[in-house]
Protein backbone atom coordinates (compact mmCIF):
# COMPACT_ATOMS: atom_id res chain seq x y z
CA UNK A 1 0.00 0.00 0.00
CA UNK A 2 2.75 2.60 0.77
CA UNK A 3 4.77 1.56 -2.05
CA UNK A 4 1.60 2.23 -4.24
CA UNK A 5 1.09 5.44 -3.06
CA UNK A 6 4.59 6.44 -2.60
CA UNK A 7 4.51 6.03 -6.68
CA UNK A 8 1.45 7.64 -7.01
CA UNK A 9 2.13 10.96 -4.81
CA UNK A 10 4.62 12.99 -6.93
CA UNK A 11 3.02 16.59 -6.50
CA UNK A 12 2.26 19.10 -3.99
CA UNK A 13 1.81 22.85 -3.29
CA UNK A 14 2.90 24.22 -0.57
CA UNK A 15 -0.76 24.61 1.48
CA UNK A 16 -1.98 22.34 4.04
CA UNK A 17 -5.81 21.79 3.08
CA UNK A 18 -6.14 18.07 3.89
CA UNK A 19 -9.60 17.05 4.89
CA UNK A 20 -9.68 14.85 8.16
CA UNK A 21 -10.50 10.70 7.81
CA UNK A 22 -12.41 8.87 9.99
CA UNK A 23 -13.80 5.29 10.74
CA UNK A 24 -14.48 2.70 13.33
CA UNK A 25 -12.41 -0.02 14.23
CA UNK A 26 -12.89 -3.42 15.86
CA UNK A 27 -9.72 -4.75 17.52
CA UNK A 28 -8.39 -8.20 15.76
CA UNK A 29 -6.92 -10.45 18.90
CA UNK A 30 -5.00 -12.59 15.96
CA UNK A 31 -3.91 -8.71 14.64
CA UNK A 32 -3.17 -7.81 18.15
CA UNK A 33 -1.07 -10.65 18.98
CA UNK A 34 0.60 -10.92 16.32
CA UNK A 35 1.99 -7.06 16.80
CA UNK A 36 2.56 -8.13 20.04
CA UNK A 37 4.60 -10.46 18.78
CA UNK A 38 6.87 -8.36 17.06
CA UNK A 39 7.15 -5.71 19.24
CA UNK A 40 7.58 -7.01 22.51
CA UNK A 41 4.50 -6.31 24.28
CA UNK A 42 2.25 -8.93 26.56
CA UNK A 43 -0.91 -9.59 25.89
CA UNK A 44 -3.49 -7.87 28.17
CA UNK A 45 -6.83 -6.31 27.97
CA UNK A 46 -5.45 -3.12 27.64
CA UNK A 47 -4.41 -2.04 24.10
CA UNK A 48 0.04 -1.36 23.86
CA UNK A 49 0.03 2.38 23.92
CA UNK A 50 1.80 2.15 20.57
CA UNK A 51 -1.01 -0.12 18.69
CA UNK A 52 -3.28 2.45 18.03
CA UNK A 53 -0.88 4.18 15.90
CA UNK A 54 -0.90 1.01 13.27
CA UNK A 55 -5.07 0.66 13.43
CA UNK A 56 -4.66 4.51 11.69
CA UNK A 57 -2.05 3.61 9.69
CA UNK A 58 -4.68 3.10 6.65
CA UNK A 59 -6.22 6.76 7.45
CA UNK A 60 -2.77 8.19 7.61
CA UNK A 61 -1.63 6.79 4.17
CA UNK A 62 -5.40 7.93 2.66
CA UNK A 63 -4.39 11.69 3.65
CA UNK A 64 -1.15 12.12 3.21
CA UNK A 65 -2.15 10.91 -0.04
CA UNK A 66 -4.57 12.88 -1.34
CA UNK A 67 -4.76 16.50 -2.95
CA UNK A 68 -5.15 18.48 0.07
CA UNK A 69 -1.15 17.25 1.94
CA UNK A 70 1.32 19.81 0.82
CA UNK A 71 4.15 17.01 -0.23
CA UNK A 72 4.70 13.59 -2.03
CA UNK A 73 5.58 10.58 0.42
CA UNK A 74 9.29 10.07 -1.14
CA UNK A 75 11.30 12.09 1.08
CA UNK A 76 9.35 12.68 3.91
CA UNK A 77 10.88 11.78 7.18
CA UNK A 78 9.54 10.55 10.48
CA UNK A 79 11.34 12.87 12.79
CA UNK A 80 9.41 12.41 16.01
CA UNK A 81 5.65 11.19 17.89
CA UNK A 82 4.30 12.32 20.73
CA UNK A 83 1.03 9.94 21.91
CA UNK A 84 -1.30 11.03 24.69
CA UNK A 85 -3.82 9.22 26.12
CA UNK A 86 -5.76 10.04 29.45
CA UNK A 87 -6.93 6.21 30.12
CA UNK A 88 -5.96 2.72 28.16
CA UNK A 89 -8.32 1.62 25.88
CA UNK A 90 -9.70 -1.60 26.15
CA UNK A 91 -9.51 -4.66 23.89
CA UNK A 92 -12.94 -5.09 23.56
CA UNK A 93 -14.31 -0.98 22.71
CA UNK A 94 -15.03 0.18 19.13
CA UNK A 95 -12.65 2.64 18.44
CA UNK A 96 -13.24 5.91 16.28
CA UNK A 97 -10.12 6.62 14.72
CA UNK A 98 -9.33 10.25 13.14
CA UNK A 99 -6.32 11.40 10.93
CA UNK A 100 -6.04 15.14 10.52
CA UNK A 101 -2.82 17.63 9.24
CA UNK A 102 -2.09 20.18 11.00
CA UNK A 103 0.67 23.39 11.77
CA UNK A 104 2.33 23.23 8.59
CA UNK A 105 5.94 25.26 9.40
CA UNK A 106 8.81 25.62 8.47
CA UNK A 107 12.48 24.12 9.82
CA UNK A 108 16.13 25.14 9.27
CA UNK A 109 16.24 22.08 6.90
CA UNK A 110 12.89 22.31 4.76
CA UNK A 111 9.07 22.52 6.22
CA UNK A 112 8.05 20.65 8.73
CA UNK A 113 4.49 18.97 9.08
CA UNK A 114 2.18 17.09 12.28
CA UNK A 115 0.06 14.46 11.18
CA UNK A 116 -2.60 13.86 14.16
CA UNK A 117 -4.51 10.76 14.80
CA UNK A 118 -7.35 11.03 17.83
CA UNK A 119 -8.35 7.98 18.83
CA UNK A 120 -12.26 8.09 20.80
CA UNK A 121 -11.32 10.91 22.49
CA UNK A 122 -8.87 9.52 24.57
CA UNK A 123 -5.83 8.56 22.62
CA UNK A 124 -4.17 10.98 20.29
CA UNK A 125 -0.90 10.33 18.36
CA UNK A 126 1.12 13.22 16.49
CA UNK A 127 3.02 12.56 14.20
CA UNK A 128 5.75 15.22 13.29
CA UNK A 129 7.17 14.54 8.87
CA UNK A 130 10.06 16.67 7.83
CA UNK A 131 10.13 17.69 4.06
CA UNK A 132 14.00 18.33 3.57
CA UNK A 133 14.69 21.50 0.71
CA UNK A 134 17.27 22.77 2.09
CA UNK A 135 20.79 22.71 3.58
CA UNK A 136 20.23 23.92 7.11
CA UNK A 137 21.97 22.56 9.88
CA UNK A 138 20.47 20.64 12.66
CA UNK A 139 19.70 21.98 16.32
CA UNK A 140 23.77 21.15 16.92
CA UNK A 141 22.72 20.01 20.26
CA UNK A 142 25.46 18.14 22.57
CA UNK A 143 24.03 14.75 23.91
CA UNK A 144 25.91 12.76 25.88
CA UNK A 145 25.45 8.97 25.86
CA UNK A 146 23.40 7.47 28.60
CA UNK A 147 24.32 4.10 30.43
CA UNK A 148 22.75 1.06 28.98
CA UNK A 149 20.62 -0.95 30.51
CA UNK A 150 20.03 -3.97 28.01
CA UNK A 151 21.75 -4.78 24.42
CA UNK A 152 18.91 -5.41 21.70
CA UNK A 153 20.74 -7.44 19.01
CA UNK A 154 17.74 -5.89 16.27
CA UNK A 155 17.62 -9.22 12.95
CA UNK A 156 17.53 -8.26 9.70
CA UNK A 157 13.68 -9.08 9.23
CA UNK A 158 12.42 -6.90 11.58
CA UNK A 159 11.64 -4.68 8.91
CA UNK A 160 9.77 -6.98 7.21
CA UNK A 161 8.08 -8.88 10.12
CA UNK A 162 6.76 -5.12 11.17
CA UNK A 163 5.48 -3.92 8.58
CA UNK A 164 3.49 -6.93 8.07
CA UNK A 165 1.68 -5.65 11.01
CA UNK A 166 1.77 -2.82 10.80
CA UNK A 167 0.82 -2.04 6.86
CA UNK A 168 3.54 -0.07 6.82
CA UNK A 169 5.70 -1.61 3.56
CA UNK A 170 8.05 1.79 2.60
CA UNK A 171 10.83 -0.21 1.01
CA UNK A 172 13.61 1.28 2.86
CA UNK A 173 12.43 -1.35 5.59
CA UNK A 174 12.45 -4.35 3.57
CA UNK A 175 15.40 -5.31 1.73
CA UNK A 176 18.62 -4.16 1.49
CA UNK A 177 18.69 -3.51 -2.27
CA UNK A 178 15.68 -1.79 -2.11
CA UNK A 179 16.72 0.26 0.69
CA UNK A 180 20.00 1.01 -1.16
CA UNK A 181 17.80 2.20 -3.96
CA UNK A 182 16.47 4.57 -1.55
CA UNK A 183 20.25 5.98 -0.25
CA UNK A 184 20.90 3.22 2.43
CA UNK A 185 23.61 1.36 3.13
CA UNK A 186 21.29 -1.61 4.36
CA UNK A 187 17.78 -1.66 5.53
CA UNK A 188 16.62 0.31 8.50
CA UNK A 189 14.50 -0.39 11.49
CA UNK A 190 10.61 1.42 11.47
CA UNK A 191 10.86 4.32 13.92
CA UNK A 192 7.58 3.56 15.29
CA UNK A 193 8.89 -0.23 16.03
CA UNK A 194 11.59 1.00 17.66
CA UNK A 195 9.36 3.20 19.97
CA UNK A 196 7.16 0.18 20.58
CA UNK A 197 10.16 -1.86 21.73
CA UNK A 198 11.46 0.90 24.41
CA UNK A 199 7.69 0.79 25.45
CA UNK A 200 7.42 -3.06 25.84
CA UNK A 201 10.63 -2.73 27.72
CA UNK A 202 8.65 -0.35 30.17
CA UNK A 203 5.74 -2.23 30.38
CA UNK A 204 4.32 -2.47 33.92
CA UNK A 205 5.79 0.57 34.97
CA UNK A 206 4.37 3.81 32.89
CA UNK A 207 1.02 5.39 34.00
CA UNK A 208 -2.16 4.88 32.63
CA UNK A 209 -2.69 7.96 32.02
CA UNK A 210 0.50 9.49 30.04
CA UNK A 211 2.10 11.33 27.54
CA UNK A 212 5.49 9.68 25.31
CA UNK A 213 7.59 12.00 23.17
CA UNK A 214 10.15 10.35 20.81
CA UNK A 215 12.46 11.81 18.82
CA UNK A 216 14.25 9.95 15.75
CA UNK A 217 17.59 10.81 15.26
CA UNK A 218 20.37 8.05 13.19
CA UNK A 219 18.65 5.55 11.19
CA UNK A 220 19.03 2.19 12.76
CA UNK A 221 20.66 -0.40 10.66
CA UNK A 222 19.74 -4.06 10.79
CA UNK A 223 20.69 -6.25 11.67
CA UNK A 224 22.25 -3.82 14.26
CA UNK A 225 23.27 -4.38 17.97
CA UNK A 226 22.11 -1.40 20.24
CA UNK A 227 21.58 -0.50 23.97
CA UNK A 228 18.55 0.35 25.55
CA UNK A 229 19.36 2.47 28.14
CA UNK A 230 15.86 3.90 30.89
CA UNK A 231 15.85 5.77 34.04
CA UNK A 232 13.53 7.39 36.25
CA UNK A 233 13.60 10.83 37.12
CA UNK A 234 10.60 13.06 37.18
CA UNK A 235 9.06 10.62 34.62
CA UNK A 236 11.10 8.17 32.40
CA UNK A 237 13.85 9.73 29.90
CA UNK A 238 14.90 6.35 27.64
CA UNK A 239 17.19 6.22 25.10
CA UNK A 240 18.40 3.80 22.03
CA UNK A 241 21.95 3.97 21.02
CA UNK A 242 24.36 2.07 18.76
CA UNK A 243 27.38 4.59 17.08
CA UNK A 244 24.76 7.60 17.62
CA UNK A 245 21.64 8.05 19.26
CA UNK A 246 18.95 6.39 17.04
CA UNK A 247 15.91 7.45 19.59
CA UNK A 248 15.84 9.82 22.45
CA UNK A 249 12.15 9.38 24.06
CA UNK A 250 10.41 10.67 27.60
CA UNK A 251 7.34 9.76 29.08
CA UNK A 252 5.58 11.59 31.96
CA UNK A 253 2.41 11.19 34.17
CA UNK A 254 -0.23 13.64 32.82
CA UNK A 255 -2.44 12.92 36.44
CA UNK A 256 -2.43 15.92 38.64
Amino acid sequence: MLLRAALTSFRRGETLAAEPVLATFDVSLKHLTAYNAVCGFGLRDALPLTYPHVLGFPLQMKLMTGSGFPFPLPGLVHVANRITQSRPLALCEPLEITVSARDLRPHPQGTQVDVVTSVSGVWEGVSTYLRRTGSGSSSGEELRRPIGSAVWRVPADIGRRYAAVSGDRNPIHLYPLSAKLFGFKRTIAHGMWTKARCLAALEGRLPEAVTVDVRFKKPLLIPGRVEFSAAETDGWEFAVWGKGPHLLGSAHDLTP
